[in-house]
């Protein structure tokens, strides 16, 4: 059975003193759309479009409240008035927290691309059960089966140490590169939002752009 030492590979790499959560959005600095595009070592999973005119960069950590309210009350709305109708392109990338985030990420990574957001959004939906659990580790796990896993394929998973790397290799650049020490934190082409924005300030900044 995992146990939480497991999950803790590197808590100090991951630089967790200097985080905080994010709450208001609001603009701030703007970084060129080719800097933004570069994606990590696995790639961008990108839903809408790809010659929508706006472009959605959101860096969320899969333990952080802000981020689960905003994929429960504000995604959906996103997803159907702006991403269905071919007027964004979204891209969720990994900003962990701490180490569980890390092994959710992990996990969403593990059987492909194309379970990246259906387990992304079951962590979200969940996390109260799980991150905040007295085992998260077994939570974790157990939640997982809903997703495939076997005990064996959730170890080995987490044992990756090539996706490990490429999920803090994410989170790296985007501290150094794009100044992010908050969650979620959102790039509307090029745009910086730092915290949860709401649909009303999301119709705001995309339809300026439209």
């Amino acid at each position: 059975m995992l146990s939480r030492r497991d999950l803790s590979k590197s808590a100090l790499a991951l630089g967790l003193s200097t985080l905080v959560l994010g709450t208001d959005a609001k603009a701030e600095p703007k970084f060129s759309a080719e800097a933004l595009a570069v994606a990590g070592p696995l790639g961008d999973v990108v839903m809408g479009k790809e010659d929508a005119k706006v472009t959605i960069y959101e860096y969320a950590s899969l333990t952080c409240s802000h981020c689960a309210a905003f994929h429960a009350d504000v995604w959906p709305k996103l997803k159907e008035k702006y991403i269905e109708t071919g007027k964004v392109r979204f891209i969720l990338r990994e900003f962990p927290l701490d180490p569980l985030a890390v092994a959710g990420f992990m996990l969403s990574r593990c059987n492909g691309n194309e379970r990246f957001y259906p387990i992304t959004d079951l962590l979200f939906s969940t996390q109260k059960t799980w991150a905040y659990a007295d085992k998260p580790a077994e939570a974790l796990q157990t939640l997982m089966r809903q997703a495939g896993f076997t005990q064996e394929s959730f170890e080995a998973c987490l044992k990756n140490q090539s996706i490990y790397d490429a999920v803090i290799a994410v989170r790296a650049r985007g501290g150094k590169d794009f100044q992010i020490d908050a969650t979620p934190t959102f790039f509307i082409n090029g745009q910086m939002y730092r915290g949860a924005m709401t649909i009303e300030e999301l119709d705001k900044a995309i339809v300026a752009l439209l």
